[in-house]
């Protein structure tokens, strides 16, 4: 695609880079048929090649976005399908995110869009907060039906409170800023992003990974300061708020291994995982110290199931019997690359693993994307539970929490692929397989 920036507009790290980007595409078409926005709704605009066509114009004539452009690029889920799909090699993730930052800084949204986006930015990547929203919203649940669903407000809002659990789990006992001590012979040491959003939904997953490493010989660090890995303000175009997170985070593990050393960072919610291994190219304008620190950290960073593959996970239980759908994450198979580690290690472990038809296509939560587009979010919820469905499983696994929380409630039970592991490997029965006894 050619561009026409000036030389001064180069200038600017966002544009040198998103220049690349553009210069990559050469308009095949390919990223069509794997988008799920262009797939639901048939409009080229809401394809990633008709967003890179408003996106190049917006950036090239150098105006504020308008609510056009707005508007189709808050309806791309960042799933990165067409990043898979694309024969050029075009960084589609990287072009959205300056686009979105764009858009945040250049163009005056609604009232009700700009309070709401405020909210989930001070609100969700702080635990304590969401723990207190989601008590909250727990009181207003009765009163859903007497929201407006013919405005956009009433629409999230009504979305916000049926996303809400209807009970909290407990606080678990092994969060917090912690040394988890291998059992035996130490022969690994790693930190783990604890992450924001998942110890409030499911503490669980986080225990999980903490007893099965342990039970490895893993000895797994939490250091204090590191929390939200900054990826739910990045696509929303808060690049400060994210950065601010990045930093704190890429402070907290560079001590430890600058300490007693590090052998991997592990993440076991795949949209963080993303995010933290593109720290390099997020830090690539900062000083010296804080790029070769990012960097580090990039480089350090792994899926939980990456890190297991690698490091030799075996069961100690005899094969359940249970079919497992396997839900690849968007973040996991396409921002990552990651796809074949979680059913080999389910496989392993003595699961059935079936995939659904559609699998490439995201399930529609994306972050706060069903929060903020809940139209679509459920009628891609309700796509990929029937593609689910028809494998005839007796649950869900998936690697990402946005995607278990979008999948709860669905008829199967959805958990978490490490607890699943980490109870082959002798950890406790998953709670969420409670319903198969009731169906028994």
């Amino acid at each position: 695609m050619q561009t026409n920036f000036t030389a001064e507009q180069l200038r600017d790290p966002g544009i040198a880079a998103s220049n690349q980007v553009l210069r990559s595409c050469v308009h095949c078409g390919f990223c069509t048929a794997t988008c799920p926005t262009f797939v639901l709704l048939g409009d080229e605009l809401d394809s990633p090649r008709g967003r890179i066509y408003l996106i190049k114009d917006m950036l090239e004539s150098g105006r504020p976005a308008t609510e056009e452009v707005a508007r189709h690029v808050d309806r791309c889920l960042s799933c990165l399908s067409c990043m898979t799909t694309c024969p050029s090699g075009v960084h589609y993730m990287h072009l959205v995110d300056h686009a979105r930052t764009v858009i945040e800084r250049t163009w005056r949204r609604p009232w009700h869009d700009r309070l709401l986006r405020r909210v989930l930015a001070a609100v969700l990547p702080h635990p304590g907060r969401m723990r207190a929203a989601l008590l909250a919203a727990r009181l207003g649940r009765p009163f859903a039906a007497l929201l407006p669903r013919t405005t956009p407000l009433g629409k999230r809002l009504a979305a916000m409170l049926a996303l809400a659990p209807a009970r909290l789990p407990h606080r678990s006992a092994l969060d917090g800023a912690k040394v988890h001590r291998a059992e035996g012979e130490r022969r690994a040491r790693v930190a783990l992003l604890a992450g924001c959003a998942q110890r409030v939904l499911d503490p669980g997953i986080n225990d999980a990974t903490i007893r099965l490493l342990t039970r490895l010989g893993v000895e797994v660090v939490v250091p204090g300061g590191a929390g939200c890995c900054g990826a739910l303000t990045h696509h929303m175009g808060r690049h400060d708020d994210a950065m601010a997170s990045a930093r704190a985070n890429i402070a907290a593990w560079c001590a430890e291994a600058e300490g007693d050393g590090l052998d991997a960072i592990i993440v076991n919610t795949s949209g963080c995982g993303t995010t933290v291994k593109d720290y390099g190219f997020m830090f690539r304008d900062e000083p010296a110290p804080w790029r070769e620190r990012a960097e580090r950290v990039a480089a350090l960073a792994a899926d939980v199931t990456e890190f297991l593959s690698r490091f030799g996970y075996a069961p100690t239980r005899e094969p359940p019997g249970l079919t497992v759908a396997y839900h690849a994450a968007c973040s996991l198979q396409h921002g990552q690359r990651v796809t074949d580690p979680p059913k080999a290690l389910l496989r392993k472990a003595g699961f059935r693993v079936v995939e659904p038809a559609e699998g490439h296509l995201c399930c529609g939560s994306a972050g706060t994307y069903n929060l903020l587009q809940p139209d679509i979010a459920t009628r891609l919820r309700a796509r990929k539970l029937e593609n689910l469905h028809a494998t005839r499983p007796d649950l869900i696994a998936a690697g990402n929490i946005g995607c278990l929380t979008q999948l709860a409630g669905g008829g199967l039970p959805t958990v978490h692929t490490v607890a699943l592991l980490d109870w082959m490997a002798g950890g406790p029965r998953p709670p969420e397989l409670a319903t198969l006894d009731a169906r028994a």
